[in-house]
């Protein structure tokens, strides 16, 4: 068994949309504003009973099945969020017990927004190293329990959500090498401190560097998969602003690549967004089976990771 590949996938939203017409009776802001500048109409809003891990648990539960697989089969599950409150146990350790997975590596990461490539990856090298052969590699953020609801810079962009990816050995290797690092220097671009912090960003600050800098990466993960851009058949970025989003495939080459845009109807989840955004495509076929999609993730930190993985 030399690689891993992704199998099944599922996702799981809060039922209250919250429109950026209501968010306009609440901050100083409108639907005209918030849309030229990150292109989100509507996000997501979590309950008050609604948990990480809860979510966490209802999209597993449908990657599960998916996939075929009962929950006594995972062997590895991670959780990447930057929005659990309680700090032990945590997140996978409660999922693991919500959906009874027994005995599984049960590992949490945080690197915010690019989490889910974070986790995916370390993911595919333990099933690569032989330290599991199936593994939960999920998403899930309640950022709304972080948000500061007079501000309007960053009420405006949060939503809340999960996705997750069933991932198994494969003699043939379907997720290829992770890229990933930091930008230290940027540590504080994105940020929750202190106990009861809020979500706050350098948003202009992330632009910049997401539009310089992001092109680059993207294609060096696509050379390491052994791919040219213009043969992807999806890109996934994390869903943070749709000025971010779009221009990527053209500036990497990825003429026939179908662009996620989940950012429109869910806004920025951070780690949960790759994951739910893929989980739709799939769900509503927009990418073929088998076809190579990229997916990288950028936030908090300032860190980022970039892989192609093979469409379920």
């Amino acid at each position: 068994m030399t690689g891993s590949r992704v199998v099944a996938v599922g996702h799981h939203q809060p039922d209250r949309v919250l429109t950026n017409a209501e968010l306009a009776t609440m901050v100083d802001t409108s639907d005209e504003w918030i849309r030229s500048r990150v292109g989100i109409e509507t996000r997501r809003i979590a309950a008050d009973d609604e948990t990480v891990d809860s979510m966490a648990a209802q999209a597993a539960a449908k990657a599960l099945a998916g996939a075929g697989l009962a929950p006594a089969d995972i062997d590895y599950l991670v959780v990447a969020t930057c929005t659990a409150i309680d700090r032990s146990p945590n997140m996978a350790a409660r999922v693991a017990a919500r959906l009874g997975v027994t005995t599984p590596a049960a590992i949490d990461v945080n690197t915010a927004c690019s989490g889910f490539t974070h986790a995916l990856a370390t993911a595919d090298h333990a099933i690569r190293a032989g330290a599991a052969t199936r593994a939960l590699v999920i998403g899930s953020e309640k950022l709304t329990d972080f948000t500061d609801w007079t501000d309007r810079s960053t009420c405006v962009l949060v939503g809340d959500g999960a996705g997750a990816v069933v991932l198994v050995a494969s003699p043939e290797p379907e997720v290829g090498p992770v890229t990933w690092g930091s930008v230290p220097e940027m540590s504080n671009a994105v940020r929750i401190e202190g106990r009861l912090g809020t979500f706050g960003q350098e948003g202009q600050a992330v632009f910049r560097w997401a539009t310089t800098e992001l092109p680059r990466i993207a294609r060096l993960a696509c050379e390491r998969s052994g791919i040219t851009p213009d043969e992807l058949g999806g890109i996934v970025l994390h869903q943070a602003n749709l000025r971010i989003i779009e221009p990527l495939a053209a500036r990497i080459g990825a003429t026939d690549a179908v662009v996620a845009r989940d950012v429109v109807e869910s806004g920025n989840t951070s780690a949960a967004s790759i994951p739910m955004a893929l989980s739709k495509l799939v769900e509503r076929r927009e990418i073929a089976a088998g076809a190579p999609v990229l997916l990288f993730g950028f936030g908090g930190g300032l860190s980022y990771a970039g892989l192609v993985i093979r469409c379920p």
